[in-house]
């Protein structure tokens, strides 16, 4: 049977990731890999986190099955820190999933028994694993101009242009916050039209929240998101709690749905938990509950809290200094646009033998289309990033 298959293609970051790890130069930087480092390079795991954990272990009582849907527990924590009250929750169904990508599949299969074959319209780039979810769910991928490499800005005209050509059976996929791989955001007033054009046209808003909390803080990151849903009768988002709570293997996610009313997010919910179903049967609990401890109790909440805007104002405070550095450097205003991006990521416009060269000569990783993890700089290499930046440019 498998002499008929021939190899996958590798996947571009993990390969990626092994040439950094056999790279023997002490004074390599790794700016390729999408987690969160702190200033010693390090994933580390939250206090709020390490204190939940202690105490699931000292509580738990059994290692049952969940159900379906998952830690139900989890689920309303989820909806409350996402949704606040901007959408009447008689319309709002919520399952727990593997991470944002699982998130993202289960609610990618569900569009496709809602609408076989539609197409998701992603944004112009978009983070590199949603064209291979939605296809292989059997759905269609357009894109929508998004990012102007140019201005190093958001192409709102044009994205805006474009969403207003679309009907009720596209899906349009927005980044809830941080885009990734620009980290070019829309302002509030830019998410108020996206909603207005939604709202018009019926196209069906589907929400990646894989960053709340990262970019500016969890109220002004959910913006848009609850704009969007206060304003259109349908919606679904996939929310992803790796980055915020920092439990990346742990693989925890929620998917949901807002349906017209509460009988047809019955019939859809039933829908979504089929799928899950005949896919993985049921979640694990682990990082579910870790997150509902966290978001239930007061004081590990506020400590939650307080940990994700250290990480955060770290990330800017790195924007800003490389930003300032290159400015320093070149007496040009070029990657200016570093210190306004949000999120953990940049995209730096940088042509391909660019990237080649800052691999070779500085020991610098990225991704061949020049996307930065601003966690990743050492902040004590500033300076000999931003002169590697500009000897590879000239």
């Amino acid at each position: 049977m498998f002499e008929t298959l021939s190899k996958a293609p590798g996947d571009k970051i993990l390969a990626l990731m092994g040439e950094y790890a056999a790279d023997s130069r002490p004074t390599k930087i790794d700016l390729g890999v999408g987690v969160y480092k702190d200033e010693k390079g390090v994933t580390p795991i939250m206090s709020s986190v390490r204190k939940a954990e202690q105490r699931m272990l000292s509580n738990e009582k059994t290692k049952s099955y969940l159900g379906i849907a998952g830690n139900k527990g989890f689920g309303a924590a989820v909806l409350d820190l996402v949704l606040a009250d901007s959408v009447d929750r008689a319309r709002v169904r919520v399952a727990q999933a593997p991470g944002g990508t699982g998130s993202l599949w289960v609610l990618m299969q569900l569009v496709n028994r809602a609408r076989p074959g539609a197409t998701v319209h992603v944004s112009d780039p978009t983070w590199a694993n949603h064209n291979p979810i939605a296809i292989g769910s059997g759905l269609k991928v357009a894109t929508y101009p998004y990012f102007d490499p140019a201005t190093r800005a958001v192409k709102f005209d044009d994205m805006l242009a474009a969403l207003d050509k679309l009907g009720a059976g596209d899906v349009v996929l927005l980044h809830g916050c941080c885009h990734n791989p620009t980290g070019a955001n829309l302002s509030d007033a830019q998410w108020d039209q996206v909603a207005q054009s939604l709202a018009r046209t019926g196209a069906l808003p589907f929400i990646d929240l894989a960053y709340l909390g990262f970019g500016d803080g969890i109220e002004p990151d959910a913006y848009g998101t609850r704009k969007i849903l206060a304003s259109v009768p349908e919606a679904l988002i996939a929310f992803s709690g790796s980055k915020n709570f920092g439990l990346y293997r742990e693989r925890i996610g929620a998917a949901i749905l807002v349906a017209r009313d509460g009988e047809q997010a019955d019939v859809t919910n039933s829908q979504l938990l089929n799928i899950i179903r005949g896919a993985y049967s049921q979640p694990p609990d682990h990082g579910a509950e870790i997150i509902r401890t966290i978001l239930e109790d007061a004081d590990l909440r506020a400590e939650w809290e307080t940990e994700l805007a250290e990480m955060r104002d770290r990330m800017i405070v790195l924007r800003e200094k490389l930003a300032a550095a290159i400015r320093e450097r070149s007496n040009s205003s070029d990657f200016d646009f570093v210190a306004d991006h949000r999120g953990m990521f940049s995209l730096l416009g940088l042509p391909v033998e660019s990237v080649d060269h800052l691999k070779a000569e500085n020991g610098v990783y990225m991704t061949s289309d020049s996307r930065i993890n601003i966690a990743g700089i050492p902040e004590d290499r500033v300076g000999d990033l931003a002169d590697a930046v500009l000897a590879a440019i000239r």
